[in-house]
């Protein structure tokens, strides 16, 4: 989390909205053998749990259970460049969108396993244009096996650290030529943040 607290946006819907909408994220959690990371699909429930699944054999997995872990997820984010500011003697930077969840984590049972995978193809099918694939494509013995090769986790989320550095410690006319910027570069994305962000 960025030490500045005009970075900070403490509205827990728009950190919650923000785990489904960019819905992949970094598992990072200390081991026996040293810190580790895994990267993976990410769902926030409504009763506010984050859920996760991993390969039984990936290096994290086995340690997990039980464990405290730090759940990242990295929204929109782009290079600044001084060019843009009216007073050009400034530092180049980097607008960015991140979210960090603290808490510790639980493996799911089979049911909530199936639940997870079958709603994330289902938030993840919504997006894409067309008839939705479902489970009951598969053949029900194909499935079972992949089923056994993964393990379902759920994080109970202590403490959420958000950042939003949006050029929010710049003035109005700066933050347009910013966001104006972003645009020529494709940063379409956070270039509508920072837009939502000034309003």
């Amino acid at each position: 989390m960025h030490p500045n607290p005009v970075f900070r946006h403490d509205d827990p819907a728009l950190h919650q909205a923000l785990v489904n909408q960019i819905g992949f994220g970094m598992i990072f959690c200390q081991t026996p053998g040293g810190p580790r990371v895994a990267h993976t699909p990410l769902l926030l429930g409504e009763d506010g749990m984050v859920r996760f699944h991993l390969s039984g054999g990936n290096a994290l997995a086995m340690h997990l259970d039980g464990s405290e872990a730090l759940a990242v997820l990295n929204g929109p984010e782009g290079y600044v460049s001084p060019r843009w500011y009216a007073d050009q003697g400034q530092v180049p930077t980097w607008n960015y969108v991140a979210l960090e969840l603290e808490g510790t984590v639980q493996r799911m049972d089979r049911e909530g396993l199936v639940a997870l995978l079958d709603a994330l193809s289902a938030r993840e099918e919504a997006r894409i244009e067309g008839k939705p694939w479902t489970r009951d494509k598969m053949n029900p013995v194909k499935f079972e096996k992949m089923l056994g090769a993964i393990i379902g986790f759920e994080m109970d989320v202590r403490e959420w650290r958000p950042t939003f550095k949006l050029s929010q410690n710049k003035n109005e006319a700066e933050r347009a030529r910013v966001i104006e910027g972003l645009e020529a570069r494709g940063a379409g994305k956070l270039a509508a943040m920072m837009r939502s962000a000034s309003r």
